[in-house]
């Protein structure tokens, strides 16, 4: 029995199952019984938590993934430690990893994988951003949920990108996608995740993986020497600037390579908005310069490059001195004879090549007249079938349609570019037009916005927003018992799907768990605060704070609730407020106080009465003074202070003299 199962991590995360084992943790599906919602739970095994080093590198994993929060990388929730135990929490992932999706599917179509990697490279992008390398991209460490969108997860072995790492056997990775610069033991940045992501790409294009071999010694040197057969010559259906995409990301000089994540997203969506696209890279810019010299095989010493550091990291035997001298020993004495055998074939091949020339010159001479010359006409704005039966067209170019959809501002249907241009010249058979069909206006990509809040999605969309003149309905508001209260439930158009010129995107707001009803109970004549009162108001499901309890002067005892806001019996909302006014067992009394008025020769008088500390007088009345007295009635409780002013003049203090109550 597993002994986290059924455990409460910090009176919290309760463990349910185990759902998966990685090299340094387990990771358990957990419940979160503060905010009631199922999640993740990696915890450090307990034979690798008594190791510093062990522990140091998961909280180095915690301190990176928790700088990171993107749709394309599986959130960080909490990062905790529970005794002994050190554990993050995460997002529950609904979904398979992509390794388990390839072996599913087999092969996949580019129009799929395109899908994939450009996730793959937005997520890297935001990672590479905080400086954060994940050096171990690979299909299983990629999650690629049910509504087809993918976050890259374990960032076991993620570093820094300007700390210094030491290649490990932990630390290398899956030996199939690593970089040629982490093969060989060299400091590594954001483009050691790039070369990674461009195997994940050639593998899920081509159904195989660029590099195999009987070790992993074998295959870590050919990521170091070889160049791996380009991605077309196994499924010709890949589109060419796909192959270049994928091969720049693959380049085994890291300078050839993509600078960044952000330049390979924006290939990536250059062609998945133009298949055509004119990229600024040739296949052969990729390669590394080439020796003018034989190929002979590759023979290193122990101390000296790439095969050197793959030859300790596996503990690989060294090559011998005497191994590389076999080349070169015993040779045939008649050795001279026969390089003068050799001189005689060259020198009657080169003969025989200088007459093949000559006779070639004798024969371009009777060669018929030079072809004649075509100007290309201008076809776009025309279909297809109009351009074809054009005057200057027919019979004599060919149209050639791409097959791949092409967003412009012309009309569906018509041609939107061309290849050749209008005015080039063609001769000969090189006659063929090839044209792009618009499938109508540019669209956009409708973005990740679940779990956030309208203004987080209005601020994740403010460039789709202002390029495609984007509304945004956030009217509509839902109960939900997954979603927090003002959170997106969802979305129209959903995540990834087209977002068009002024198209209206809808998203539904969460209200929070839907409240039931619940009937007022009577706590009149109950002491407020005392236990009974407490348990009924929580059975009751009500709230009542000090802050909405009012104490009144009443002839009832002290403590004693005397009124409440809501009805005995009425209904309301659960964990409504309810109000209470609590008896100060005092009280209130009116007394009469008879008043002299000044006899100075004043016909009137302005007389003011003060109670207490109070800035407003209670009573205020201009009088007679041939009257004698005035009659003032006061209420309250308790001893008070009663100060009269005649004209803004003191006139009595009653403060000793007077009581209430």
């Amino acid at each position: 029995m597993d002994q986290y199962i059924g455990k409460m991590l910090d009176n919290r995360y309760e463990i349910l199952e185990r759902i998966g084992t990685g090299g340094m943790a387990v990771v358990y599906k957990a419940k979160c019984h503060r905010l009631n919602r199922l999640v993740a739970v990696k915890i450090l095994k307990s034979d690798l938590a008594q190791d510093e080093d062990f522990r140091r590198r998961f909280n180095a994993e915690s301190q990176a993934v928790a700088q990171l929060s993107h749709p394309n990388i599986v959130s960080v929730y909490d990062v905790s430690r529970g005794g002994d135990t050190e554990y993050i929490v995460m997002e529950l992932i609904d979904g398979i990893t992509l390794k388990q999706y390839m072996e599913k599917r087999g092969q996949l179509n580019w129009r799929e994988s395109l899908h994939f990697i450009t996730q793959i490279m937005r997520g890297l992008s935001h990672a590479h951003s905080r400086g954060i390398v994940h050096r171990d991209i690979k299909p299983q460490n990629i999650m690629v949920l049910r509504d087809g969108s993918v976050k890259v997860a374990d960032f076991g072995i993620a570093c820094l990108e300007n700390s210094a790492q030491t290649l490990t056997q932990e630390a290398l990775g899956s030996v199939h996608y690593i970089s040629p610069e982490q093969a060989r033991g060299d400091r590594t940045d954001a483009r050691s995740d790039i070369y990674s992501a461009g195997v994940v790409l050639y593998e899920m294009l081509t159904g195989r993986l660029p590099f195999e071999g009987d070790s992993a010694v074998s295959v870590a040197i050919q990521h170091l020497s070889s160049i791996p057969l380009a991605p077309r010559e196994i499924n010709p259906d890949i589109p060419e600037q796909m192959e270049l995409i994928c091969m720049k990301a693959m380049a085994s000089d890291i300078d050839r390579r993509y600078n960044s994540a952000d330049d390979m997203t924006a290939d990536l969506e250059a062609f998945r908005k133009n298949p055509g696209v004119s990229l600024d890279f040739e296949l052969e810019d990729l390669h590394p310069e080439e020796i003018d010299e034989p190929t002979r095989p590759l023979r290193v010493a122990p101390s000296h490059g790439a095969a050197s550091a793959v030859q300790q990291q596996y503990k690989v035997p060294p090559v011998h001195e005497h191994e590389r001298r076999r080349d070169y020993e015993d040779e045939d004495p008649g050795r001279g004879k026969k390089h003068t055998t050799v001189l005689l074939v060259i020198v009657g091949i080169l003969a025989i090549a200088l007459a093949a020339v000559l006779f070639r010159s004798i024969l371009n001479s009777f060669e018929p007249p030079v072809a004649e010359t075509y100007v290309v006409p201008n076809v776009v704005g025309y279909t297809v079938e109009e351009a074809s039966n054009l005057d200057n067209v027919k019979d004599i170019f060919d149209i050639s349609v791409k097959e791949e959809p092409f967003y412009s501002d012309y009309p569906v249907g018509t041609i939107a570019r061309q290849d050749p241009a209008q005015g080039e010249h063609r001769k000969g058979d090189n006659r063929v037009i090839t044209v792009w069909v618009s499938a109508g206006e540019e669209t956009g990509e409708m973005p990740y916005v679940l779990n956030k809040t309208v203004q987080e999605a209005k601020a994740d969309m403010k460039s789709l927003i202002d390029k495609y003149n984007l509304v945004i309905d956030d009217s509509e508001e839902q109960f939900s018992e997954d979603v927090t209260d003002r959170y997106i439930i969802s979305s129209d158009p959903a995540f990834g799907e087209p977002l068009r010129k002024g198209q209206t995107v809808k998203l539904v707001v969460s209200k929070g768990p839907e409240l039931k009803d619940v009937v007022v109970s009577n706590f009149v004549g109950m002491t407020y605060g005392d236990s009974k009162m407490l348990e009924l108001l929580q059975k009751s499901k009500l709230t009542c704070t000090d802050a909405d309890v009012e104490l009144v002067n009443s002839d009832r005892p002290g403590g004693e609730i005397v009124w409440q806001s809501l009805a005995p019996g009425d209904t309301a909302k659960e964990w409504d407020t309810i109000q209470f006014q609590v008896s100060s067992g005092l009280a209130a009394v009116t007394i009469t106080e008879d008043i002299p008025l000044p006899q100075d020769g004043r016909e009137k008088v302005l007389m003011e009465v003060f109670v207490g500390d109070e800035e407003k007088p209670q009573y205020k009345e201009t009088l007679n003074c041939s009257d004698g007295y005035a009659r003032v009635s006061l209420s309250g409780s308790g001893t008070q202070k009663i100060r009269v002013y005649f004209d803004g003049t003191l006139a009595q203090d009653l403060t000793h003299n007077q009581t209430f109550g």
